[in-house]
């Protein structure tokens, strides 16, 4: 047994050492074979690969088929901070990776969406995970920001697309420029598509998806660009060191040394060469190779991808040039540039084959493949992480201001507004909505003339309106543009600056009672416009307010009885107050015949109460009313028994009504009252049509400062109570710190344009103030003459303050100016306010007292109570 123990030992060594070999063998005939055969290796390798790329695409196209959008909409006043911002790149990081395990990587991430099409300046979306929709919701940046679901956006077909992929170039490691928020870092983007034409396809977009840094992606990263700057280093030590040899040996093959050499004896064969050490490596600092990848906190991946299209040829290329150069302004020692190669004219990248199809990919599923080098901070990209806020200023386009036609009864006339490119167009308001307009600034800047232009085009367009021009410039202004035969069945005109006996003036009877208006609104409305033109109140003039009051009650009711007579001609005038105070004969007669309609109150007021009163207590009454009938326009135009002038049926045919009150003294002031007080009562009168049934209408007021002046209540007034009715307001004021401050609180409340030509800055502030000092007052007093700031509400929104230029009724009218037909324009518009000589009409002013003293004396009952007649004579 001993002695066959070492057979059998150097036998299991062959038959081990057999078994190696023929593995060996084996492997190298396995090796040859599939060396001979390695066609079939790649076609196996390709088909695992393919089969996991096919099925790592199915399931990451399952996953983005559940991915939500979220449209955020920034306020007006959107100014957040660097820690906001800071916190929501830190939320859309997180929310990237809410998505089931199963998910390929490349399927988790969040799209941040910049897309311009030429009907909103720069819409802000982002795209995600569904999990991540909670998260995203709720922003940092506060009410300041309204979060919405979003809708696909599904786009037609353009003839022309162009598609670009930026990667970051320069050096890896190095940020992107610190861009300050002020002024918005989205402002180049929002330059580059501000001029868009959605009618010529227009379509730009900028999508920037951002993941969370994979860690054993970032540790290689890591080890690569570590390992990359050794070997930098390493290449100048040698670098240095081959340098340094060759500077030696120059040295000792010149002749300096050479003799320095033969003079100290050392020259020779054997002489000592200089020794030279070659420098080492420095060390590799991890922070300086590293640069923003040496943390981990806060580090993703980004892609970003740019697309743009059009119908037109050229531009879609135009405007990508435009965004590269946009995105030009983040760079810094690390830039975007765009992915690809140059060969001439010709650049290879995301439009050719075969990058164009991932791109698609990517684009149209959401997917995530950025090249390595994409390493950003978030502190890096704050300016894209955040819509649009108030230090972006963004262009105004068709859908934001719409654009003027000519005839078109939604819109009004605002100005022309030049756009980024250059183009100028006409842009309106729509006339539903634009209920009260106030435009402030310097004589001669434009205010009237917009007036002018606003209210042309709305007259052409159907509606009805009143100008009320105290000057009477606007006028022969306006004429030439609505000479037009369409029009001239419609326009009436109250010119009170008339002079001479056969001068052409129309009528009024405050008191008329022939339309049937209720005879107590018509005894307020008149009281009112005396009280407020006058100062009267129940402290300073309570007698005037009470003899005013009842003697209005008693003409009106003699006029009520007058037209259910029939007897309109026999209506009394303001003029008959003065009779009916003064002369007992007069008034005995007109408490006889309308003591029935008074109620007992009045009627006890005249018997027991007015006899009581001194002569110098009707003074405050009379004088006012001396006045009016002492100047012949005022008494010919209040003088008539039947007015043409009617405020509410004008209102309700839709007429264009001119009326120029003369001069700015008292007595005009008086009749300015009257008018304004009677436009409150006829419009508040529209309380018995039903809403839908009301006519539009709209009232210019020119000089504000004047017509505020007599009834300031009153225009304060007009302003808080019109929309109800479908009236709105225009009113023109060179200073509105002039203005009473109800009606300045009224007009800044509720005006839905506010507007301001060149001035003082004095005059200018208060409405800069309004607009936040953006712009301010010194930029608004440097405007050129028509040039007007302007702040307008569109769909419910304000717009602005933007800079647009008045329209020039010679520019923009040119086309429908008939100045020849002028002439007949205005016999037209005297004929339908019935306006007759002014002699005649003092004529018949004079008359009518003793006609209304007729028909009372014709309707007096026979037995005439003895207490009505005790009265005295006070001429």
């Amino acid at each position: 047994m001993d002695s066959a123990a070492p057979y059998l030992t150097h036998r299991a060594d062959t038959t081990s050492s057999g078994a190696v070999l023929g593995l060996v063998s084996s492997l190298v005939e396995a090796a040859g074979w599939l060396w001979a055969h390695w066609y079939l290796l790649a076609v196996g390798l390709a088909a695992c690969w393919g089969g996991g790329e096919w099925v790592v695409r199915q399931l990451a196209a399952r996953a983005s088929a559940e991915r939500m959008a979220l449209e955020l909409i920034p306020g007006r006043h959107f100014d957040p901070g660097l820690e906001e911002i800071f916190r929501r790149g830190v939320q859309l990081a997180r929310a990237s990776t809410s998505m089931p395990w199963w998910v390929p990587r490349r399927a988790k991430s969040v799209q941040i969406r910049l897309r311009a099409d030429g009907t909103t300046p720069l819409r802000y979306r982002i795209e995600g995970p569904a999990g991540g929709e909670r998260l995203l919701s709720i922003t940092p940046f506060g009410p300041d920001v309204t979060v919405q679901r979003a809708r696909p956006i599904v786009d037609a077909p353009r003839t022309h697309t162009v598609r670009a992929e930026f990667i970051l170039r320069g050096k890896p490691t190095a940020p992107l420029r610190d861009v300050p928020l002020d002024p918005d870092p989205l402002q180049p983007l929002v330059d580059a598509v501000c001029d868009l034409r959605a009618e010529l396809g227009d379509v730009a977009e900028v999508r920037l998806a951002l993941q969370r840094a994979p860690k054993w992606l970032l540790r290689a990263r890591r080890l690569q660009l570590l390992s990359a700057a050794r070997r930098a280093e390493q290449r100048e030590a040698q670098r240095a060191a081959r340098w340094l040899r060759q500077d030696a040996g120059r040295l000792e093959d010149s002749l300096g040394w050479q003799l320095r050499q033969l003079l100290s004896g050392t020259s020779g064969p054997g002489a000592a060469r200089r020794l030279v050490m070659p420098p080492v490596p420095r060390r590799v600092e991890p922070t300086q190779a590293l640069g923003k990848l040496a943390e981990d906190d806060h580090l993703v991946r980004v892609q970003l991808l740019v697309l743009c299209a059009s119908n037109t040829e050229g531009r879609a290329q135009a405007r990508l040039a435009q965004l590269q150069a946009a995105l030009d302004v983040f760079g810094g020692r690390s830039r975007w540039a765009m992915r690809g190669w140059r060969l001439g004219p010709w650049r290879i990248g995301a439009d050719q084959w075969p990058t164009r199809r991932g791109f698609t990919r990517r684009w149209t599923l959401g997917h995530f493949q950025p090249p390595r080098a994409n390493w950003v901070r978030l502190d890096e990209i704050t300016g894209l992480l955040k819509p649009p806020t108030v230090n972006c200023r963004l262009p105004l386009l068709a859908t934001d201001l719409p654009t003027f036609a000519f005839g078109d009864p939604e819109l009004l006339l605002q100005g022309l507004y030049r756009g980024p490119d250059g183009r100028r167009r006409m842009v309106g308001t729509y006339a539903a909505e634009t209920l009260f307009e106030v435009g402030v600034g310097k004589a001669g800047g434009g205010k009237t003339e917009r007036a002018l232009a606003q209210a042309i085009g709305w007259a052409h367009a159907g509606g009805g309106l009143m100008f009320l021009d105290p000057h009477r410039d606007s006028w022969p202004r306006a004429a030439p543009f609505l000479a037009h035969p369409h029009l001239m069945g419609r326009i009436a005109l109250i010119d009170l600056n008339t002079g001479g006996p056969s001068a052409l003036l129309g009528s009024w009877n405050p008191l008329a009672m022939q339309h049937g208006p209720a005879s107590h609104d018509v005894v307020e409305s008149v009281t009112d416009a005396f009280a407020s033109a006058l100062g009267w109140d129940d402290v300073a003039a309570p007698r005037a307010l009470t003899i005013f009051t009842a003697a209005l009650s008693v003409l009106v009711a003699v006029n009520e009885m007058a037209c259910r007579a029939g007897r309109q001609e026999d209506q009394a005038t303001l003029f008959q107050l003065r009779a009916l105070i003064t002369d007992p004969d007069f008034r005995a007669a007109a408490l006889a015949a309308v003591g029935g309609r008074l109620d007992a109150d009045t009627r006890a007021w005249w018997t027991s109460v007015f006899p009581t009163f001194p002569p110098d207590a009707f003074g405050v009454v009379l004088n006012p009313l001396a006045r009016l009938a002492a100047h012949p326009v005022t008494r010919a135009f209040l003088g008539q028994p039947v007015g043409v002038y009617n405020s509410r049926a004008a209102m309700d045919a839709g007429l264009i009504v001119w009326v120029c009150p003369a001069g700015t003294g008292p007595t005009d002031r008086l009749l300015t009252a009257l008018l304004a007080r009677d436009l409150l009562r006829a419009v508040r009168s529209r309380r018995d049509t039903p809403p839908e049934q009301r006519r539009p209408f709209r009232l210019y007021f020119d000089e504000l400062i004047t017509l505020t002046g007599a009834a300031p209540d009153t225009i304060a007034a007009m302003f808080e109570d019109f929309r109800k009715y479908k009236v709105t307001v225009h009113g023109m004021t060179q200073l509105l710190g002039r203005l009473p401050g109800p009606v300045r609180m009224s007009l800044t409340q509720n005006a839905s344009t506010l507007a301001s030509t060149a001035g003082s800055t004095t005059a200018i502030a208060p409405i800069t103030a309004e607009w936040g000092e953006m712009p301010s007052a010194g930029q608004v007093a440097a405007l050129d003459r028509f040039e007007h700031y302007m702040s307008l509400t569109v769909a419910g929104r304000r717009i602005g303050p933007v800079r647009i230029t008045g329209p020039h009724l010679d520019e923009v009218f040119a086309d429908h100016a008939r100045p020849h037909d002028v002439p007949r324009l205005e016999r037209a518009a005297r004929d339908l306010a019935q306006a007759r000589p002014l002699d005649e009409l003092i004529a018949t002013a004079a008359a009518q007292q003793a006609r209304v003293s007729a028909f009372l004396t014709q309707h007096t009952p026979a037995t005439t109570p003895v207490s009505l007649n005790k009265g005295k004579t006070y001429r």
